[in-house]
């Protein structure tokens, strides 16, 4: 049981850290003020669900997991390239959105792959799931 649960929060804790980059790395390219309160307001609910899985981590002795190097580069290329476009905007809110829709996918997957995690990480999960959810469904006027 401890073993998934560490496994989980791992996953969680990586996904957390990529968001918040990926936030990170567009929201002074915002030009609508709506857009760049909805970032800012995600990356600092994706900041606090980072210190209680970070949290959980310290009670489990681990140190979590950092997102693929690969994939953090990868993000960062893109979030670039959208920002130069005719609609940064539109670009940007599409990029997070594509994002959530991973996070969701690769959640949902990690919590049928760790089922013996323990309840309190997987309700963590699952507030994880949620937030992205809100943040995606904050994005569709701005698309």
């Amino acid at each position: 049981m401890e073993d998934d649960s560490v496994k989980l929060l791992r996953e969680c804790n990586a996904g957390i850290k990529m968001g918040i980059s990926s936030l990170d790395d567009v929201i002074d390219d915002v030009q609508n003020n709506g857009l760049r309160d909805v970032l800012i307001e995600s990356r600092d609910k994706h900041s606090r669900l980072g210190n209680e899985t970070h949290d959980y981590l310290t009670k489990y002795h681990d140190d979590g997991k950092e997102p693929a190097p690969m994939a953090k580069a990868m993000a960062k290329v893109k979030s670039n390239f959208t920002t130069m476009g005719d609609n940064p905007d539109s670009s940007i809110a599409s990029l997070i959105t594509d994002g959530c829709n991973m996070g969701i996918k690769s959640l949902y997957r990690y919590l049928n792959q760790y089922p013996a995690a323990d309840k309190d990480i997987k309700n963590l999960t699952n507030d994880i799931i949620d937030t992205e959810d809100q943040l995606r469904q904050s994005l569709r006027p701005y698309l």
